[in-house]
């Protein structure tokens, strides 16, 4: 059985963190969007909707057919992972298949790129177009698109903290980053360490 918790953002990439959506601490699985607002919340969280893009979707589409985009892209994430494991594993194989999976999910999507000046100022986000949920999946594929093309493989890494199944893209300019978090599976690694070395000595 699945527990509920809040979306973790530490993957640097809103593809890696949509991954993390779903993780298993020591074994015990953890759903972070299981449902539609659930999504929207995640999304508004990733950058990929503003807020008021989010509150104006769920008037215009409904609970039902929110629920409904969750659950596909919960799917779509699970179809997603073992890919994308087997991508970063070896980049440069024949994933055909996967691919014109992935370009029929962004074909099915309508979005437009508008400039909004916020306090921070002016910003490039995407307007979903239409009242489909197929245009949320399409912005999360979109995601998946830009770090199969953009980024490097060998970056993507699974944190070394025990128990955790979270991923990340090593951003760091040492390209030696480990863990998740530092504050969260780094520190628990060297309490570890350190309470080794005691009982060694």
């Amino acid at each position: 059985m699945s527990a509920t918790a809040q979306p973790l953002f530490l993957g640097s990439h809103a593809a890696v963190d949509f991954l993390n959506t779903a993780f298993s601490p020591n074994g015990k699985h953890i759903e972070t969007i299981p449902d539609g607002r659930a999504l929207l919340e995640w999304m508004a969280g990733a950058a990929l909707l503003e807020e008021s893009q989010a509150a104006k979707l769920t008037r215009r589409l409904g609970a039902k057919a929110l629920d409904g985009a969750a659950q596909e892209a919960r799917k779509l994430r699970e179809w997603a992972r073992p890919w994308l494991e087997r991508w970063r594993a070896a980049p440069d194989d024949d994933y055909e298949a996967e691919i014109a999976a992935l370009n029929r999910l962004l074909a099915r999507t309508a979005w437009h790129d508008e400039v909004v000046v916020t306090k921070e100022g002016a910003k490039l986000v995407e307007r979903v177009h239409g009242n489909d949920p197929d245009a949320l999946l399409g912005l999360i594929a979109s995601q998946i698109a830009a770090l199969i093309t953009k980024e490097d493989a060998s970056l993507i890494r699974s944190c070394a903290g025990s128990g955790c199944t979270l991923w990340f893209l090593d951003r760091t300019k040492s390209r030696r980053r480990l863990f998740c978090s530092a504050a969260a599976c780094g520190n628990r690694a060297k309490v570890a360490a350190f309470r080794e070395r005691q009982r060694a000595s």
